[in-house]
Parts: C-alpha cells; structure tokens; sequence
C-alpha cells in the first residue's frame, strides 16, 4: 500500500475508489476474475468503518466502527475467502450476547440454542420452536438475504419460514412469540440493531436473522481489532495482483486512472459529488430523495479493569445490550426516531479486550459504546450512556482512566459515509432495504456508462459481510467484461 503520484495515471480494467469491505470485496472479486484493479482510499489507512486505533491512551487499541462481526464470518464472501492465511484470526467469546436486567440477573445467548433456551424460563419451548428452523436452514436464508433483490429466493421454502416472521414488527413479534420479560426483552435488544423503532415492519427480520446467526455461527471478534479484517483482505488483493492507493481523495471522476469500469464504495451524497455533473437529472433528484438514518454517538473507553456488572455472566460475552425490558427499548428507540434523544438509551457494548489480550494493557481494559440519535444530533450523550452502564454496573465510572467521544458530526468528518452519523448507509426498512439507492433491477449501476455504486447503500445494506461489493462487482463484470 503506497501513495503513488496521479501524474503517470496508468490505465488499469477497474478503478475503485474507498478500502471499506465492500470496496475491497468488489477488488477481490474482480481480481479473481483476472481484471487488473486498484483502490484509492483518502486515507492514509485503509478500512472505511473497520479500522482500530489508540483513541484513548497509548496502549489501549479501540475498533472506530464495527466491532463484532455475525457476518464477517456466515456471509457466502467471507466463507469463500481464506483469509486466515493471510493473518485474520476469530475470537469467540463464551457467550455470544449479554442482556443484564435490574433484577441483577442477565439474559445470555449462548451457541448452543439448548443451553439459550433453558435461560428463558416459560419460552423455553417457544424459543426453540422459533429459532430451531432457522438455525438448521441458516445457509439457505442467509444467502438469499443478502442477495441482490428479494425475488425469486433461491429456497423458498427456507425464506417463506423465516419471511413469515421476519416482515413483523420486532415489538408485535416479541409479544406475541413469548410471555415472559427475559426472551422478549433479549429478543429487542438483539432487533435493536435494525436502528428503527420496534413497531415498523420487517425490524423482526433483523432479530430473526442475528439471533440465527448468534446459534449456526457466533457473534465473534477480529484478534488485533477490526482492522485485521481490511489488512487481510488487502493483503489477499495484493496476491491476486491488485494495487492499493493510500492518501489519495477522489473528489472528481476526471483524477482516476483510465478504466473500463469505476466503482464507489461511497454513500449517494458522495456520488453526487465526484460524478454529478455526469448524471442525467432524473438520477441525481432520486439520489437526493434517499433518506439517511439515525445517527450514533459514540464512546470508547479506557478501564482500570473490568466492568462491574451485577451480573457477573456478562463477563462471559463480548457484546451487552443495554436497555432493561422490551417496552423501555421500544420506548428508547421510538423517541429519537421522533427526533428527541432518548433519556435513557438503548446501549450497545462491547467489551474485546476480555477475549483479546492485544487490545489493553496488562490489567486494563477497552470498552466500545455507544446509542442512537438522530441524524445530525450534536447533542453530548455521555452522561446518559454512563448512568444506563451504572444501572447495571455499579461503580463503572471508578472503572473510567480516560474516554473518547463522537457525535453525528465527528463520524461524518471521520468518514463521508456516516451522513449525519447513520453508520448503515441509510435507512434499512422494507422500502429502502433491496431498492437503494434507487428502485432499479440493477441498483449497483448508475445511469453512466462503466460507473457503479457498490457501498452500504446498496442492497442488501449495512454490516460487514461484502456482499454489496461483490454483487456490484459481478454487475460491472457482466456488463463491461
């Protein structure tokens, strides 16, 4: 990876401009392909949402973005490619989620679905009955999630089971699969992912699909931190005779090399940007028309050790939801879709540094927060994230050696992607989730000949599995190649 001077310009088969996964994914996948590829990134390291580093104190190595990774290991990329061998190692903690309640007790999910079940009391059988068809067809449903479009699905049978469940609302779903507070309260924490309100449409499907996840694969970590991810899929590009540009921000189509096809790893407000001048009017107004999310405000923490929780069980997971009972949840959620930060927001934890001894000193410990907001929110959340770690971890704050903060603004100026702060490239609901940026057949291809987008705004959306460039990658190779 070098910074290479723009004065040579050589022609290459295919520019791509952002090192992100899906970035690289498209590299990878057109390099295996035998295309001659390079990938600009503006900054001087690559990774997009997946990078790691030293935010608090010297020594202390915290994920900016992504930190757990369901999908870096289930999606059909990921599981294709080996990149153990080219240095990314995956940690699995005890317990893939924690969800602490005031009794002082905590919900755990565990590999085992058995094991799962038997923490839920009365849902026992009804989280099994649920759970225990996707987790046997985990493969079929995934694949045809993160397809391109929804139709035809390849295993209609597998996805008429999960679709069935997966089109309602979280909230209706939770109360109407269980009785008891603990699965239903576990049950939103791990739909609060979806970054909507419980009571919208198809925000089951995003519980549905990671606690299947959670049972058939994990929720694990990258050792070293989430950049081992792009380092090792960059180093695999390298093998496969792709070049990397580190330092170089493309703000025109006009300063890339020659290519027969260009892809953006970018959000459509940055499309607009380097390609707008070249896009017909009836393109870019519905490029303007697409509709970012909420916004995340983010801390990171150095600990003096480990988080105090009542629920020592927490200790075993690597991810904790933070929120109490499903109504608070719902509650939470819905008032910063109202454009109102919430007063005592849904949490979502990390804690690496237990399974991975590179990420803090001897002794010491990381932590990775943080809660939604809405989009462009400067509001300071930290004493609201802090008391909502407090309620279930007393004495958290003497924990505290030093913190580092983002809001919306932050992670926009950190990354163009994050409009306002929406991490998952726009709104993920039923609307927007396959048919983005736009509603098209081939929604990878702009309306200029050779350019696509091949970012988080495109299907099937956020997460760190790679399938946005790879399906944007196959669209270039079959229309250009």
């Amino acid at each position: 990876m070098t910074k290479t001077e723009n004065k040579q310009r050589p022609s290459y088969d295919v520019v791509i401009v952002g090192s992100g996964p899906n970035g690289l994914s498209a590299a990878i996948t057109l390099a295996q392909a035998g295309r001659s590829v390079v990938v600009y990134e503006a900054d001087e390291k690559i990774g997009g949402g997946t990078r790691t580093a030293e935010l608090t104190l010297p020594g202390f190595w915290h994920d900016v973005c992504s930190a757990i990774h369901p999908m870096g290991v289930a999606s059909p990329f990921f599981r294709n490619l080996d990149l153990k061998s080219f240095g990314l190692e995956w940690i699995y903690a005890p317990a893939e989620v924690a969800h602490p309640l005031d009794d002082g007790s905590a919900v755990m999910v565990y590999r085992s679905l058995e094991q799962t079940a038997q923490g839920l009391g009365p849902d026992n059988r009804a989280y099994s009955r649920l759970m225990k068809p996707l987790v046997e067809n985990w493969k079929k449903i995934l694949d045809d999630l993160l397809g391109p479009l929804p139709l035809p699905p390849h295993h209609p049978l597998a996805m008429g089971r999960f679709g069935i469940n997966a089109i309602q609302p979280a909230e209706f779903l939770a109360r109407h699969a269980f009785k008891g507070e603990r699965a239903r309260a576990v049950f939103a924490g791990i739909a609060g992912h979806a970054i909507q309100p419980l009571d919208l449409i198809s925000t089951a499907g995003v519980g549905l699909s990671l606690s299947m996840l959670a049972h058939a694969t994990g929720w694990p970590l990258a050792r070293g931190g989430s950049q081992t991810i792009t380092q090792a899929m960059t180093k695999y590009l390298i093998s496969l005779g792709g070049e990397v540009v580190t330092g170089c921000k493309v703000e025109s189509l006009a300063q890339l090399s020659p290519a027969r096809a260009i892809l953006l790893d970018t959000s459509p407000r940055e499309l607009l940007k380097i390609a707008g001048g070249r896009l017909p009017e009836n393109y870019r107004i519905a490029l303007q028309r697409y509709r970012y999310g909420l916004g995340v405000f983010k801390i990171d923490y150095a600990l003096d050790g480990p988080v105090p929780w009542k629920a020592t069980e927490c200790l075993q997971a690597a991810t904790v939801h933070i929120g109490g009972t499903l109504d608070e949840i719902a509650k939470s959620e819905q008032q910063v879709w109202n454009g109102k930060p919430a007063d005592k927001p849904y949490v979502l934890v990390t804690q690496q540094s237990l399974f991975d001894d590179s990420r803090a000193p001897d002794g010491k410990q990381t932590l990775w927060a943080y809660c939604h907001v809405p989009n462009g929110s400067r509001i300071d959340m930290t004493q609201a994230i802090e008391n909502q770690i407090e309620r279930f971890a007393p004495g958290f704050r003497d924990r505290i050696l030093a913190r580092h903060t983002y809001n919306t603004a932050q992670l926009e100026a950190y990354n163009p992607n994050y409009v306002g702060g929406d991490i998952v490239g726009g709104v993920q609901d039923l609307r927007q989730l396959y048919f983005r940026p736009v509603a098209s057949r081939n929604p990878y291809r702009t309306p200029v000949k050779g350019l696509y987008l091949c970012s988080a705004s495109t299907p099937p959306g956020g997460a760190v599995h790679g399938m946005c460039g790879y399906h944007a990658a196959r669209a270039a190779l079959r229309a250009e190649f």
